[in-house]
């Protein structure tokens, strides 16, 4: 029997996915998307670290299988709803529970990190958090009040979607809604520096990423009691992750399995 058949948590959650099994003893890693972003972006990346690490994607509504169902245009509510299907792993205390989020995923993860503090349980073990600011660093950005045109001169810009998906009008006019929900949740998305989780932190960004700095990334470190620590790729963008997948993913094994 499978990880995948074994697990009535999430066998029967719309909101986590998993793609390969794992060992029984496995820590879990929860993978957060961007803005637009669906479950199915991590699928390599369980691939490399299946059968160590137990990797459980979120899969947020309005997009692929979940296309019908209504669109969460708030943070706080995303974070809330995957609580929820999320706390069962926490609960279990005997094997690691770490998050990964890029971009509004990071922000996302934070905020359920939160609320797992909150319950009174145990922190996860890591937070990685991939191309974000800290959450309490904000810009002007009004980036979902722009017209069609105006919302896919962002994603070139960001080149976080295939340009033969960019290219077809037809698959990006189906995109679009859940792309512009997102954004307006992360831009309308605020924390006070105050705001602090238990879990050390780790910052992936790359050097030329637009939409976070160096100095708002060093700022996660005010959002943790914990260790603060960042890791810069050199030439990298938004999706630097998708340049070089196989140094990130060492990187996020070799954190996971020294602790």
């Amino acid at each position: 029997m499978t990880a995948a058949t074994a697990d009535p948590a999430t066998a029967n959650s719309p909101w986590i996915r998993r793609y390969h099994s794992a060992l029984p003893t496995a820590p879990r890693l929860v993978c957060f998307p961007h803005a637009g972003g669906s479950a199915s972006f991590y699928f390599p990346v369980a691939g490399a670290l299946a059968p160590d690490v137990d990797v459980l994607a979120v899969q947020y509504p309005g997009r692929q299988d979940r296309r019908a169902e209504p669109l969460v245009d708030s943070v706080h509510a995303l974070a809330d709803r995957v609580f929820a299907d999320l706390r069962p792993y926490a609960e279990d205390t005997g094997r690691p529970l770490v998050f990964f989020g890029h971009s509004m995923g990071a922000t996302v993860a934070f905020e359920v990190a939160r609320r797992i503090q909150a319950a009174g349980l145990p922190a996860p073990a890591r937070l990685f958090a991939s191309a974000r600011r800290a959450p309490s660093r904000t810009r002007p950005d009004q980036v979902h009040k722009r017209d069609d045109d105006g919302l896919i001169a962002e994603l070139r810009r960001l080149s976080g979607t295939d340009s033969r998906v960019l290219g077809n009008e037809e698959i990006m006019r189906m995109a679009l809604p859940a792309i512009r929900n997102d954004y307006k949740a992360v831009e309308t998305y605020r924390a006070d520096s105050g705001v602090r989780i238990d879990s050390p932190v780790t910052v992936f960004v790359g050097d030329d990423d637009p939409t976070t700095s160096l100095d708002e990334a060093k700022a996660w470190n005010e959002h943790t009691t914990a260790e603060c620590e960042l890791r810069i790729f050199p030439g990298g963008g938004h999706f630097y992750l998708a340049d070089r997948p196989a140094e990130v993913i060492e990187e996020i094994k070799n954190r996971i399995t020294t602790g």
